[in-house]
This record gives C-alpha cells, structure tokens and sequence, in this order.
C-alpha cells in the first residue's frame, strides 16, 4: 500500500502519454472519433431549468384561462366541432281527382332568407271535398328546436285512409363543421323518397256542385246539415261524396287553434262525415227492398192490388174500444207494388210487411233478411274511412233495449216496413242498396281509388224482381211523388222518404234515392237532410233537382250512359 506522502506526489496521466501513437492514428472526425468531451457548467443547467419552468408557468396558466375563464365558450366550440344530423323532409305524395286536378299538393315557401325544412300541405280552394280528402298535420318541434314528429300524419279522409303511400321516407344528411361553425363537408347518407300520388275516383268539380245543391237547401229550409253520394253501380267508385257542413282543411293543416275550436264547439258537428258516419231513420226509402223481398218470397204478385183507405185498424186486446190505427200519408185507392212504390202508399207496405187480414206479410225476421241482404246495417267496406252499421229493428234488439216492453208487436213490423221505429242507415249504405236494385242485384263494394278488381256480392234476385223494382221508381218521377227529378235531358228514377225524427217527432230527415239514365243505368245517389222543422215540405227532392240543372250546364258526361 501507497504511502500517503507518495499518493500525493502522483499525477494524472494525459491520454497522449498513454496511447503514444495518438498522434499517428486517423480519426473520422465525422463520426466525433479523436473529439474529447467537456462537462457541462453549473450555471448552464440553471439557466435551462429556468427556462423550462417559464415554460410550463405560461402553460399552467394558459390552461386554467381556457379552463376557468373561457372554458363554457371553448365547451360550446368544442360540441360544434362534429358531425350532425340533418332529416331530409320527403314531399308528401300528391291527391288528385278523377281528373288530374290536384286537391293535395305541397308548396315549399322561404322564412326570411331561408327555404323551409319541409314542404308545407295545401287544399284545393274547393266547397264539398273536405271530408273526402281529409287534412295532415304537418312535422313540429318542441322549444327546444327538435323535431318531436318528423313526418306528415293523416288526420282524416283520404290523407289518414292512405297515409302509408303518401307518407314517403325522410331522408338523412351528415354535416361536418368546425369549432367556428363553419360547414366544413356534407354528404347525403340517405336520400328521401318522395311518397306516392293518389288519384281519387270523385271528380272534384261535381262534387263542389252536389255540395253547393245540398248546402242552399240545407240553409233554405233550415235543416241541420245533409250527406249526399253518388257512386257508379258496376265498378263502386264513388264519384261524388259530401257532408254538410265541412272544415277548412287548410286553417287545420295550419295548426290554427282558433279555426279548430270554432269548429268543434259547432252544434252542427261540422268533423262529422255524414255520408259515411251519420246514421238516419230511413224512412220510405226502404221500400222498393221491401217490394225486392216480397216480390221473391211471393208474398205479392207484380199485379196483386192493396186497397189503401188512408189506414188500417188492428183491435187493441187492452182496450177494445181504442184500436191502433196505422195511418198512411194520404188515401192511395186501389195500388199494385209498382204504383205503391210510385206514390209511396204506407198501407200497402204495412201489409206486406206485417200482414192484414188476408194478406201475408213478411215478417220482421224476413224483412231483416232482405235489408241485411242489400247492404243495411253492415260496414259498407270503404277502406280506410269509419263508417256506422247502423241499425234494423228486431224482436231480439226490442228485448235488450225496451226490456221494460220487450214484446214484438204487429206494428213494431208495420214501422220497421216503411223505415222508422229503430233503424237507421247511413248514406253510403243507401247509395249501395240502390245500386244494387240499378245494376241487377249486385252488391258492390265502395271504393274511392279505381281498381281493375271489382268487389260485388250476388243477391240472387231475379232479374225480372228488380225491372219491376226500378219501374216503381221510374214511375215515382213521371206520375208519382218523386216530379222534382223530371226531365227531358235525362230520364231519373226515384224514391223518396221522410222520416219523423226528436223526442215528439218535432224534426224530419227528408231523403231521396235513386239511379240515372234509367234506360241503361249507371250511377245512383243517396242524399239525405237532416233534421229541418216538422212540417218543411222543401228538401232533398230539391236539391236533387237543383244537382240535375247543374249537372246539364257543367258535367253532361255524367247523363248519357
């Protein structure tokens, strides 16, 4: 071991006394061979260190502005900086008649500079098609801005019975912005598929002047409101259909509260479609099906004569000496089924609907069969549009709704015969019976878009019935109670009715049916106003009439075959 005194005489040893021939080697100074390092000074790490730590102080404290002070502001950019959704609105799918006139159409408006999301819906400015074409709500958003229904939905008529074809497919576009809102790039994901055009079987035009025939008589006479059809007795398209009173379809479509108010609190129950919903008391214009059924079941020959007085007595076993009188609207004399239908005799039909004397009658389980069998009381089958059954009186239905007397009388037969008591039918439902008696004994099926495929039940009613049948109601236009149809540009059979409606019998619903041109028939009409004053003797023969007048001015094609 090195003593300490020669420790400290030792010296270090410069690298060139070690390695002697460094002087003589090559280095690759390119490579750093030969270089010798020197440490670093205390005061350059200082200085480093400083500046680092500046550094991540200015960081520190950038970060708690854009965090504290700002950070809502950045959030708000942030959450824009992305990708969103657009709905791309598909034009709900056209309505047109007949014809090619548009009843529905759309219309895409501009709000302040901008084009509005989606299209708005618009109603031909026609009278008499509201209940027929019905109205859509249109998309709508909550407060917030979001759209809580993003498509048209069909509230009624034709826009609600094919709302699936008109609806369309919304389509759908991604948009890319940046922190600033700006639109950096778009694409359509998803195009819309516009929906399906419709066109109706009415003809729009014929149907705005059945309305305005109905409406002045309605508002002439003062009766409450009326339906009126007119449909083709071979194919069931339904040419015209109307109810008054009707609704703005545009101030609905609209959302106007106001107009939907107005209508609603409306004692005339203007969101009622009479022809397909209102159910009436018949009455007389049941009775060439009453004539069809006993004609069939051979109750009466087509010359058999009934000997209408003015009424009919049937002793009262509670009280002999007070008969039921059953009274007819006026002495008719001696009337065969032709005549009886002609002058609307209620003696002949109380007979042959409930037996006198020696006279058979049907019955009521026959009369419901034949009333059922030409369409009463059952769903018409109008697709898509809520229709009422209605009613016929019968033992059964007497039992359950008047148990307090629920024995079936004779003369609950001689009412139900001639259309009153309980029943009641709708519109569409007596258009189809008398299609029925025009076309032959078919019962078609109602439809209001024109198909090649025709629904229609076989009555297996005689051919020789039903001529007998329709030269009653010829007869009740040329020599009968049915002269408001009588022309010379066209030749109408008919039948009309009154029936006794209100707690004292204080209302009428005045009717009339019937077919056109009578020599080859091919369209028939229902039309019904209801509940005008007790003793109004102008109704819907009138307004029939007026209709006809119409019609030979603005549509002949609808009066030769």
């Amino acid at each position: 071991m090195l003593s300490r005194k020669k420790r400290k005489t030792l010296r270090e040893i410069a690298p060139d006394e070690i390695l002697l021939d460094a002087s003589t080697n090559d280095f690759d100074k390119d490579r750093f061979e030969g270089r010798l390092e020197r440490p670093l000074r205390r005061r350059t790490f200082l200085f480093t260190g400083g500046v680092l730590a500046l550094i991540f102080t200015l960081l520190t404290v950038r970060a708690g502005f854009m965090q504290i002070v700002h950070g809502a502001d950045y959030e708000d950019l942030a959450q824009r900086n992305q990708l969103s959704q657009t709905i791309l609105f598909a034009d709900r799918g056209l309505i047109t008649d007949r014809t090619g006139l548009p009843l529905a159409y759309n219309e895409r408006g501009v709000v302040g500079t901008t084009t509005q999301e989606f299209a708005t819906r618009v109603y031909a400015a026609m009278r008499g098609i509201a209940h027929v074409v019905g109205y859509a709500k249109s998309p709508a958003k909550d407060k917030s801005g979001s759209y809580y229904r993003n498509e048209f939905i069909g509230i009624d008529g034709a826009e609600k019975a094919f709302d699936a074809q008109l609806s369309g497919v919304n389509g759908m576009e991604l948009t890319q912005t940046d922190a600033h809102g700006k639109v950096i790039a778009q694409s359509v994901t998803q195009p819309q598929e516009p929906g399906q055009q419709i066109a109706l079987s009415i003809d729009a035009k014929l149907t705005q002047g059945l309305y305005d025939a109905l409406a002045q008589r309605a508002e002439d006479s003062k009766f409450q409101g009326g339906a009126a059809v007119v449909m083709d007795i071979y194919t069931g398209e339904i040419v015209a259909m109307t109810s008054y009173p009707e609704f703005s379809q545009n101030a609905l479509a609209a959302g106007d509260s106001a107009a939907f108010r107005s209508i609603n609190t409306d004692s005339r129950r203007p969101f009622l479609n009479r022809a397909t919903s209102g159910l009436y008391a018949p009455g007389s214009i049941v009775k060439p099906v009453v004539a069809a059924g006993a004609l069939t079941e051979g109750i009466i020959s087509p010359n058999k004569q009934i000997l209408s007085t003015g009424s009919i007595s049937l002793p009262n076993p509670y009280d002999p000496e007070r008969p039921s009188v059953f009274k007819d609207w006026r002495a008719h004399g001696w009337v065969d089924v032709r005549k009886a239908i002609a002058v609307s005799s209620d003696v002949y039909f109380y007979e042959v609907g409930g037996g006198f004397q020696g006279q058979p009658g049907l019955g009521i389980d026959r009369l419901d069969k034949y009333f059922r069998l030409f369409g009463f009381a059952e769903d018409p089958g109008l697709v898509g549009f809520p229709t009422q059954d209605g009613n016929i009186p019968t033992a059964a239905w007497k039992a359950k709704y008047f148990p307090e007397d629920p024995t079936w009388r004779v003369g609950d037969t001689y009412h139900t015969a001639i259309g009153q008591y309980g029943m009641q039918v709708t519109p569409l439902q007596a258009a189809r019976a008398t299609a029925a008696v025009a076309n032959g004994g078919k019962l078609v099926t109602p439809v209001l878009v024109a198909s090649s495929t025709v629904q229609a039940q076989d009555l297996h009613i005689s051919e020789s019935v039903m001529q007998i049948v329709r030269e009653g109601m010829r007869m009740s236009v040329t020599e009968g109670i049915a002269g408001a149809v009588k022309f010379d540009f066209v030749h109408v059979a008919a039948k009309t009715g009154t029936a006794q409606v209100g707690v004292r019998n204080e209302y009428v619903n005045s009717w009339m049916i019937g077919f056109f041109p009578y020599e080859h028939p091919r369209y028939a009409y229902a039309i019904v106003l209801e509940r005008g004053p007790q003793h109004t003797t102008i109704g819907s023969p009138a307004a029939v009439g007026q209709f006809f007048l119409w019609m030979r001015e603005n549509a002949p094609q609808y009066l030769t075959p």
